[in-house]
């Protein structure tokens, strides 16, 4: 499915398009970035096991957590994982672009992805986090979740790896994401 415009009112569909594919492949697991945790609450009833990866803290403001700490707290009670930590192609990279205005491996691969769109770009990076965290298994299929700003509208199914192995992530396919970028 091709989206003609990115943003969260594709969000419903991705959902429904994902859940689809995910038993039509006997997949089990699906990676979710979400902020706020709406995103990943929407797959609550899915029948899925659900990771949630949020932005780090003090991603938007020094110290802030932009995950409300009642919607952790529903989604963990839920059976969600929710994962906050450094995203995976930024951290000391960003720190040395912000200091240094420079280009550097990470963002290069970032940028190489966002080629697909954002959501694409996301939903590898969260893979990665995931596996480093223990939440998803390296070479095991799973159903990724990301959006271009707020909300979801890319969903693919890839095979992830660990951050020392990222190339070695498959995106093996693309269930849907927007044309625009």
């Amino acid at each position: 499915m091709y989206f003609e415009t990115k943003g969260e009112q594709n969000t419903a569909e991705t959902v429904r398009l994902t859940v689809e594919r995910a038993k039509e492949l006997g997949i089990k697991k699906v990676v979710v970035a979400s902020c706020t945790g709406r995103t990943a609450e929407l797959f609550l009833d899915s029948g899925l096991e659900i990771v949630c990866v949020t932005h780090q803290v003090g991603f938007a403001k020094p110290g802030e957590d932009e995950l409300p700490a009642e919607m952790r707290q529903k989604l963990q009670e839920s059976g969600v994982a929710v994962l906050t930590t450094t995203h995976l192609m930024a951290g000391l990279d960003r720190a040395l672009r912000f200091q240094f205005q420079g280009v550097y491996p990470a963002e290069i691969v970032a940028t190489t992805l966002r080629m697909f769109g954002q959501g694409v770009k996301v939903c590898a990076e969260i893979c990665g986090m995931a596996a480093d965290a223990g939440l998803v298994t390296p070479g095991e299929d799973v159903v990724a979740v990301g959006g271009s700003a707020t909300g979801a509208d890319t969903a693919v199914v890839i095979s992830p790896a660990h951050s020392q192995h990222f190339f070695k992530t498959k995106i093996r396919e693309i269930i849907c994401k927007p044309r625009e970028f």
